[in-house]
């Protein structure tokens, strides 16, 4: 099968969409759906692939710039997700967007989208993978804000652009340091031991410059605050973009680098001091959104801030020197979090696009197919041993052993313990509260089956070595039984019964939140800091720009050359043109003497 497909056919479809078919919602979303499922066959069939096909795009000189792919473990692993994730929201989206106004516009957007994913995971050059990185952020703007009517998911998508742009810029800067240091910006081609023969500021620089990408990408703190707002996107959005897919290409991204540069905890001294400005960024992040997680109502919110602790988790793994652990747990976490998701756009759906968990209650004997499977999700994202997550988060954890890193990231998972067994105890328990959940039922088969596949993937996602996106050049190796001889795996059976006792004492029963931490529900005021900042700097640039104005270029240069102009005049005119006969006539005969002396004597 000619991997050049995996590009062609959701270009195809987005560019069919958006050129011949927006006034048809029925074709336009079974043409994305079937584009997405033949890029998922496909991707399938080239699974153990490695190969590699480019075509010159710019040549200036001996500079030269290729359009190519590169298949590899890392490349063809992340596919599968990309692509089987996406198929699954796809067919989710056919019902939950069934009735809207705009379905078109959202199936087109979604093949955009897909085609932007395909190229940053495929690109065989950072050149490449920058332009598909920016077509992601503009895919997600666009879905972000599909209900552009509601102010609110308008400036989501304008907060998500911005953010994304400020980290993207230390990434185009990244880029080009790395190209002057290797003098590639081929990945194939990259020597990491050239960024030893620099000093070690600049290398470390241009590391944590490209790692600005994954910032912006990932939601790492400080350019976090983008990502729970972007949940005013449909529900199918946020599990494909903020779930699953875009969120992750900034780990992958870092992954994908640290591979070309042959980086391995031997060798580590060659990136200076970024790798534990990369860890303890990643620990930070997962602490803080955790503690977020635990006082936020929205259902959606609860899994956005749960998403930014979990990414936390992969990029400390990167930081550690352990991309292995950190793309084992993208894969895994993919699944259960889409599934959660998915879960809880199904909940919203049955309850009358009701999100607030406090006016829910009772939906496991309304909507048990969700239920069980969102419970499924759960067990997953907490770590219970024999689920795809418990075995990811071990490896993490397992690569955090002996440093801070380790108390920190075990502290985490007790947190999402807790607050992943409140959403579950006060949303799917009880007796329901309002009439949304009152009236809930279970949800069409179409939106149901995508549920229970990636309910059966969150456990069987780890046993299925073959679709793993990591290459063996990491020597990982996957083990099925724990190691009950470890401190790491009595660890973390330890913080998942704490927080699930904790869980269910403070919240059984319970008909509102007994926990109030304004701190934490209003996300350590991050987002007014950030306003309050802006404000002032818009206000003393606006000072600055005034002065210029006004003293600059008002007072100085149009002030000082009209001024110079009527002062050279008024000179003149003083001298010679005061009315005066006898200046005139001594003027004249000055005049006349000079005439005669340049004549004659010049």
């Amino acid at each position: 099968m000619n991997p050049w497909l995996l590009f062609i056919i959701p270009f195809a479809s987005a560019a069919i969409i958006q050129l011949g078919l927006k006034r048809s919602a029925m074709a336009s979303s079974l043409l994305s759906t079937l584009s997405v499922v033949a890029t998922f066959v496909i991707a399938c069939t080239l699974l153990g692939s490695d190969q590699s096909d480019s075509w010159t795009w710019v040549k200036a000189g001996s500079f030269e710039l290729n359009i190519g792919y590169n298949l590899d473990q890392l490349a063809t692993g992340m596919m599968i997700v990309v692509t089987g994730i996406g198929m699954l929201v796809h067919i989710f989206s056919l019902g939950y967007m069934k009735t809207d106004s705009a379905k078109a516009r959202y199936f087109g957007c979604l093949s955009m989208f897909m085609f932007s994913m395909t190229g940053i995971v495929l690109a065989s050059n950072f050149a490449m993978m920058f332009i598909f990185w920016e077509l992601v952020g503009l895919s997600s703007y666009l879905l972000i804000g599909h209900w552009y009517h509601k102010d609110t998911a308008a400036d989501a998508a304008k907060k998500a652009f911005l953010s994304n742009r400020i980290g993207d810029f230390g990434f185009m800067i990244g880029i080009l340091m790395l190209w002057r240091i290797t003098g590639t910006v081929v990945f194939a081609d990259m020597d990491g031991s050239a960024l030893g023969n620099v000093c070690s500021c600049l290398a470390g620089a241009a590391i944590l410059l490209t790692f600005c990408g994954a910032v912006g990408k990932s939601a790492q703190l400080p350019l976090h605050i983008w990502l729970p707002d972007a949940m005013e996107g449909p529900t199918p959005v946020s599990a494909l973009i903020h779930a699953a897919t875009m969120v992750a290409a900034g780990v992958y991204m870092m992954a994908r680098l640290f591979l070309s540069l042959g980086v391995t905890p031997e060798n580590v001294e060659i990136l200076s001091y970024a790798p534990q400005v990369i860890a303890w960024t990643g620990g930070i992040t997962s602490l803080v959104a955790a503690l977020m997680a635990t006082q936020q109502n929205d259902i959606k919110k609860i899994l956005a801030y749960s998403t930014l602790s979990q990414l936390g988790y992969m990029v400390m793994a990167v930081g550690l020197i352990a991309p292995e652990a950190g793309m084992f747990h993208l894969y895994t976490h993919a699944w259960f979090k889409a599934l959660l998701f998915l879960g809880s756009g199904a909940v919203i759906y049955a309850c009358h696009h009701e999100q607030d968990i406090w006016k829910m209650g009772g939906l496991l004997k309304k909507m048990p197919v969700t239920a069980i499977t969102f419970l499924v999700g759960t067990l997953a994202l907490t770590a219970v041993p024999f689920t795809a997550g418990f075995y990811s988060k071990e490896e993490i954890l397992y690569a955090a052993k002996g440093t801070p890193l380790f108390y920190l990231a075990a502290f985490v998972a007790l947190l999402t313990t807790f607050y992943m067994l409140r959403l579950f105890i006060v949303a799917f328990l009880g007796k329901p509260r309002e009439h949304g959940a009152k009236e809930a039922k279970e949800v069409a088969p179409i939106m149901s089956l995508p549920l229970i596949l990636l309910a059966i993937m969150a456990f069987a996602a780890p046993h299925i070595s073959q679709i793993f996106p990591v290459p063996t050049e990491w020597g990982f190796h996957f083990k099925i039984l724990p190691d009950l001889n470890s401190s790491v795996f009595w660890t973390s059976i330890g913080v998942f019964v704490t927080g699930a006792v904790a869980a269910f004492v403070v919240y059984s029963g319970k008909d509102k939140d007994p926990i109030n931490i304004p701190l934490f529900r209003n996300k350590f005021y991050l987002d007014e800091i950030y306003q309050k900042l802006i404000t002032i700097c818009q206000d003393a640039v606006a000072a600055i720009i005034h002065l210029l104005d006004e003293f600059l270029i008002g007072v100085l240069l149009v002030g000082g050359a009209t001024r110079s102009a009527q002062g050279v005049g008024n000179i003149f005119r003083r001298f010679a043109q005061n009315g005066s006969l006898s200046n005139y006539a001594y003027l004249m005969a000055l005049g006349s003497v000079l005439v005669i002396y340049f004549t004659v004597f010049a």
